[in-house]
């Protein structure tokens, strides 16, 4: 079989012309980027310069034997840590529940526990299936107005426009992580997950699963008056 190569133009013109579209490709990629770059500028920081909030949502991010990944824990780590200082009363766990064999909501609640957090201050989201079902329902299934929003500092500009989107105030709190391969492609991915950010902050389409209103948080504030 003969496969031909792609020829580049012969003229000058032609050859600019390349130069130009694939520049203009590169700009268009990049402006979803940009976007999260500039909307989310002044609401991100460390977990020292978190403001009170009610409610902190953590993000799933992998299990590892059923136990939460590194990341995962660095992130649950810091929420652990902000209700030690009085700065949460409630920690929302949002993950993936798809099947019986993984139960991200639940082993993040386990290792909350473990860590400090007593188990009637935490609310679990068991169809956090990516970060926008997980900010809409925040919103519309656990009435979560304001909230600081815990994450690698790689995705936590997305989350944090993401939930502004879906009707949440937030401030993101980005763990910080050692620069290994996973964080490289995390760092990479975020590149086209910026994309698609940017047609569900356009687009507002329904999470996969929505379901009834839940009361967790409610209850869990009110536990902590």
């Amino acid at each position: 079989m003969n496969i031909r190569r792609p020829r580049l133009p012969r003229t000058r013109a032609g050859r600019r012309r390349l130069v130009q579209a694939v520049m203009a490709g590169c700009v268009l990629a990049l402006l979803p980027s940009t976007w999260l770059y500039v909307s989310t500028s002044d609401r991100i920081g460390t977990t020292a310069q978190a403001p009170r909030r009610e409610v902190a949502v953590v993000f799933g991010a992998g299990l590892w034997d059923g136990e939460p990944s590194p990341y995962l824990a660095h992130r649950l780590d810091a929420a652990a840590k902000l209700y030690r200082a009085g700065r949460i009363e409630v920690v929302l766990v949002t993950g993936d529940n798809s099947r019986k064999d993984y139960d991200e909501p639940d082993a993040m609640r386990a290792y909350l526990t473990r860590h400090g957090v007593p188990d009637r201050r935490i609310v679990s989201d068991y169809a956090g299936f990516d970060t926008w079902d997980s900010c809409v329902r925040a919103k519309k299934i656990f009435g979560v107005d304001r909230a600081v929003l815990i994450s690698q500092d790689f995705h936590i500009r997305r989350a944090v426009a993401l939930c502004e989107a879906a009707g949440v105030d937030s401030y993101g709190v980005g763990v910080a992580a050692k620069h290994d391969v996973t964080w490289y492609y995390g760092g990479a991915r975020e590149v086209l997950a910026a994309g698609k950010a940017a047609l569900d902050a356009g687009f507002e389409p329904d999470p996969r699963f929505l379901g009834p209103k839940e009361q967790g948080v409610t209850r869990a504030s009110a536990a902590a008056r």
